[in-house]
């Protein structure tokens, strides 16, 4: 669900390199860079350096024919955990002038709230890097300014320079994947010649005028790849309005208890995360660093594209189009996870099916969905899921 527009107003004393900070001006992998098992996780075993061990592709049909442990104990497979991707980041070098006059007045605005838009794509599409530079709670757009762009393929340990691209000024450039040009805004094309290949790749997007950053994660995947969609407030977190009174402490909302155990098992069957939030889209970074600071498996991560966020009707609107334009790669989740009525008619307009496997938190779904009250339930069930990697 939402956060209330009301959080916009919040007064932040971050300078965004501490948890629970607003934006990501640290330079530090930290936040940015991906979660870990929670204790208990079989992931926790697997070599999570091991680029090969990034997005897995899957069959489609998920009947689990493959799911035996080929040492004959019967036990179910697990599937390679996702890749670190937490190499060391490159060297953004020296700070340059600002181009813009105005930028030196935006970026002492306030704390950085750059954020990169995470994205599903299928081989052979167009592979575009989007992301948006702003500061301070009044999300003031960094314009006209130069930034430079490293990749690291397959979340391997080499970074390779991607190239320099400015900032728009806004309505500069045509909407790209739904994302319209508000200002401060990217828009690169991966060329042809570099493109990436199935699995999972992380690009650092530095400003040059301060060294601030970002990152976006491009998850490329075959049309059936087996995914789960979860919600965050008050799905993930303990209260629906938790990130409001978070944001305003500086500090991250709580995880209820099994969450990050029961996201990883299915993750260890081989479905792949999105989390879909209708937050507002300054708290994109601050969204990352839950997930990566309570344990959640990393995983694609969508806020709204507005300033306010949405809620009902608005946000039934929302996650219905992102789960279409799921739809249209291919990528219908085969579970997701809510607690709110928006979240509900969201799942219902999009056909998830069966209807059991959408799973809501402490809330009854009028369609027939599973109503849950503690995540340590889930645990079992998902542990004993056939395996839907190769």
């Amino acid at each position: 669900m939402g956060l209330f527009a009301s959080c916009g107003e919040a007064d932040s004393s971050g300078t965004g390199d501490t948890a629970g900070s607003i934006g990501d001006d640290s330079g530090e992998g930290g936040p940015d860079s991906d979660s870990d098992p929670p204790a208990g996780s079989s992931s926790a075993s697997g070599d999570a350096s091991d680029s090969d061990s990034a997005d897995v592709t899957t069959d489609a049909t998920g009947d689990g024919e493959d799911s035996a442990d080929s040492s004959g104990t019967g036990e179910p497979l697990v599937c390679p955990p996702p890749a670190a991707c937490d190499a060391q980041l490159p060297n953004p070098g020296p700070e340059v002038e600002w181009n813009d006059g105005q930028s030196s007045i935006v970026s002492n605005s306030g704390a950085p709230m750059h954020r990169g838009r995470d994205m599903f794509y299928n081989p052979g599409d167009p592979q575009w890097v989007l992301a948006k530079f702003a500061y301070g709670l009044n999300d003031w757009d960094l314009e006209g300014e130069r930034i430079d762009m490293f990749l690291l393929r397959d979340c391997g340990d080499t970074w390779e320079p991607l190239g320099t691209i400015t900032t728009t000024y806004e309505d500069e450039h045509a909407a790209i994947e739904g994302v319209d040009d508000t200002g401060g805004r990217v828009y690169f094309q991966i060329p042809e010649s570099i493109e990436l290949l199935p699995g999972r790749h992380r690009v650092r997007l530095f400003v040059r005028g301060d060294a601030s950053g970002t990152d976006v994660y491009l998850h490329i995947v075959d049309p059936g790849t087996p995914i789960f969609v979860a919600d965050i407030d008050g799905t993930l977190t303990t209260a629906e309005a938790e990130e409001f009174t978070a944001l305003l402490g500086g500090v991250l909302p709580e995880i209820n208890p099994s969450a990050p155990e029961a996201l990883w098992a299915l993750v260890d069957r081989g479905y792949l995360p999105m989390y879909l939030t209708a937050r507002p889209e300054f708290l994109g970074a601050r969204t990352r660093e839950f997930v990566h600071e309570r344990g959640l498996p990393p995983g694609v991560i969508h806020t709204t594209l507005s300033y306010t966020g949405a809620l009902g009707s608005a946000a039934v609107e929302y996650k219905t189009g992102e789960l279409a334009a799921l739809a249209s790669r291919g990528l219908l989740p085969h579970w997701v996870f809510g607690n709110t009525d928006s979240d509900a008619e969201a799942y219902e307009l999009a056909g998830i099916a069966p209807v059991d496997q959408r799973v809501f938190f402490q809330f009854d779904d009028v369609h027939g969905g599973r109503r849950i009250d503690d995540y340590a339930t889930l645990v079992p069930e998902f542990d004993a899921l056939p395996a839907v990697c190769e």
